[in-house]
């Protein structure tokens, strides 16, 4: 038999080795030498799942102590019957997570501590004291990565858009057109459908409160001021965010898993002037024409609520409606919805161009880009409201 040397190859991992028919005691004794000779540990009986059951603790202590008192010790594990896993591992821990320095075993052994001893199999645990501090600065330090990334997209947009200006030529106007019809004309029919509902719902509540204290006429007013101003952008902002936003951060990152976006950079082709620029712009555009339509259809919801709850006109609600609300309310739901564009389409193309280069990572960037858009939309909906919230009602 020899000492351990190098690591073993071999990755196989047996339930156990030895020979032995019964459960014996597993056994950690000393053998001692003449004074001044290292102190050797025999390691025997059966270290195995049922051996030790209930005492892993115990004997990874003792091999602990035993390694502490005598670091210099051999250890023979030769007189050892059956040894699996769970008795290696007690082994294992005891020692340290590293084998000893003079070791005496027999070659099935090597086979099963091998397992342990591969780079990364058993990492050190380091236990923290305030692990909500140490959570609190990775998502602090990967929301700077973010925000930094985000600022440096949006710097290099402007340089382009100052180059797109000076060269026209540049201008992608077929994919500004085609993104276009893709975000704001195949979105009318599921924004209508919703705009709509929620209107419903909304003239009805509303009208069931008016109803008991004679106001029934205000619901125009509080319809028309909630819908034009607040609900509609933000309900269409939402809507456009889920359904076109996911979209592009799914097309640009099938093009970082399929490298197109190296052939791009290959060809000396920026990816804002090709990618982000014709997106931005595209929503930005349609974006607020979504909004204006969203808007109509929770209106006509709310006629309609309105008409079978209060036996309100219709025609009284549509001459009505313009005398009620200002119209510095529909330019500030155009104008909020002009910057959801521009912020979606940007976040969007943002975790796309983030995406590397594997499938788990594509479904990950999708799900932050509709997150964030949601909830960054929101934000700045608030921010907005808070404002001007002098200006129009």
């Amino acid at each position: 038999m020899s000492e351990a040397g190098a690591l073993p190859l071999d990755n196989a991992a047996p339930v156990w080795v030895g020979g032995s028919s019964a459960d014996a005691e597993p056994q950690l004794q000393s053998g001692g030498g003449a004074v001044g000779l290292t102190r050797e540990w025999h390691v025997s009986g059966d270290w195995t799942v049922l051996a030790l059951r209930e005492r892993y603790e115990e004997f990874r202590q003792r091999v602990a102590t035993a390694v502490k008192e005598t670091p210099d010790a051999l250890w023979d594990l030769r007189g050892l019957g059956r040894l699996d896993t769970a008795g290696a591992l007690t082994l294992w821990q005891g020692w340290g997570l590293k084998p000893p320095q003079r070791l005496l075993w027999l070659p099935e052994h090597v086979t099963l501590f091998s397992q342990f001893m591969q780079p990364g199999a058993l990492p050190r645990r380091k236990r923290s004291l305030k692990p909500g501090i140490e959570l609190a600065n990775l998502r602090v330090l990967n929301f700077t990565h973010h925000a930094v990334d985000l600022v440096a997209l949006v710097g290099r947009l402007l340089l382009d858009f100052v180059q797109m200006l000076r060269q026209p030529s540049l201008i992608g106007w077929r994919e500004i057109s085609a993104n276009i019809y893709r975000t704001g004309a195949q979105a009318l029919p599921i924004t209508a459908l919703v705009g709509f509902l929620v209107g419903l719902t909304l003239s009805y509540l509303i009208s069931k409160q008016l109803r008991t204290y004679g106001a029934d006429i205000f619901v125009i007013n509080i319809l028309g001021l909630a819908v034009l101003r607040e609900l509609g952008p933000l309900l269409a902002a939402i809507i456009v965010a889920g359904r076109s936003g996911s979209a592009m951060t799914a097309q640009i990152g099938v093009m970082r898993v399929t490298q197109e976006l190296d052939a791009l950079s290959v060809m000396g082709i920026s990816h804002t002037v090709r990618l982000v620029v014709p997106k931005v712009v595209a929503l930005a555009v349609s974006l607020p024409l979504v909004a204006l339509w969203t808007s109509a259809m929770m209106l006509l919801g709310g006629m309609a609520a309105a008409a079978a709850e209060l036996k309100l006109d219709p025609m009284q609600f549509v001459h009505t409606l313009p005398s009620v609300v200002e119209p510095v309310n529909l330019w500030l739901g155009w104008a909020k919805s002009v910057l959801f564009g521009g912020l979606i389409a940007l976040l969007a193309c943002h975790f796309g161009l983030r995406v590397k280069p594997n499938t788990e990572s594509l479904g990950q960037s999708v799900t932050q880009s509709v997150v964030t858009a949601i909830t960054l939309v929101i934000v700045v909906d608030a921010i907005f409201a808070v404002l001007f919230s002098n200006i129009g009602v």
